[in-house]
């Protein structure tokens, strides 16, 4: 017979479950797409805390894909090559050489990941972007300024995605594309998540990041958003006051929430299951971005 302590853990356990329930039913059988990138991909507690929670998207019926990143480890491997990283407004320039080094590291973190998520029972599948010419790419163009091997998505072919969602695979896709010449193009993983996420028409689009949600002043913590609008996004844009990495992820934001994905959320990937936090509980964590 259990005691009182005993059964008071138990109710509060019953609770958690009673109040994820109307968002199991809720998003039973749609696709959340998880952009998986920065220290939830480099610890390994918050890397099995990530698979943990896919785990568990999948077991109750909604259709979780991934696509990740790895620019950290792409420059630990420039670097390594004698090469100094490269950055303009937020994108990493991209010779010939840093394509080739980028398209080696993204490939084994793909195969990492779907190790990972094998191992805590979820079939899945690594794609790049190249596969089935699934991300279709021109060249981006930065105010005249060439950053190489950089590419803009112009068109994002879902058949295979769909298939792999559809024999109940999880999809791990790299952001690797190609141009009408079949050119290899890195791509900004961001760009690359929302592209994938407008195509699919998602439910949810979650940015998993180094930092608690959006600050308007990263230096004043208690401008952390919850909520922001896009109107109020695009604004703060025109002001210059969203600079550096954070400039192309909110646009990425903006775009999503503007062509059909319900609900954008930039979340702090270093809180052990900041997924299942803002999936299946009332208050949410992280910056909710809305039309």
């Amino acid at each position: 017979m259990i005691n009182k302590n005993e059964s008071i853990e138990l109710q509060d356990k019953a609770g958690v479950l009673i109040e994820a329930l109307p968002y199991m039913q809720r998003f039973h059988s749609k696709v959340i797409v998880i952009k998986y990138g920065g220290s939830a991909m480099m610890d390994e507690k918050l890397k099995e805390s990530v698979m943990t929670d896919v785990a568990l998207l999948k077991s109750v019926g909604i259709h979780p894909v991934i696509v990740h990143g790895g620019g950290k480890e792409i420059s630990k491997w420039v670097k390594l090559n004698g090469i100094e990283p490269e950055f303009y407004n937020g994108f990493r320039v991209t010779d010939t050489e840093t394509m080739k080094i980028a398209e080696m590291v993204l490939g084994g973190v793909n195969k990492g990941l779907v190790s990972h998520m094998e191992s805590v029972g979820v079939k899945a599948v690594g794609l790049s972007g190249k596969d089935g010419t699934m991300l279709r790419v021109r060249k981006k163009n930065l105010e005249g300024k060439d950053i190489g091997f950089v590419g803009d998505i112009t068109k994002v072919n879902t058949k295979l995605i769909k298939t792999l969602l559809k024999d109940d695979y999880v999809p791990v896709i790299c952001p690797i594309g190609v141009d009408k010449n079949y050119q290899m193009y890195n791509i900004n993983a961001d760009e690359a998540a929302s592209e994938i996420a407008i195509a699919l028409e998602a439910e949810k689009l979650a940015f998993l990041t180094d930092t608690e949600g959006f600050y308007i002043d990263y230096s004043d913590k208690d401008s952390l958003m919850s909520r922001i609008s896009v109107s109020e996004a695009q604004k703060l844009i025109r002001e210059e006051k969203i600079v550096g990495g954070m400039l192309p992820k909110m646009e990425n934001c903006i775009r999503a929430a503007t062509n059909g994905v319900k609900r954008v959320h930039i979340l702090d990937g270093r809180e052990m299951h900041s997924l299942l936090l803002e999936i299946f509980t009332k208050k949410g964590i992280g910056t909710l971005i809305y039309r």
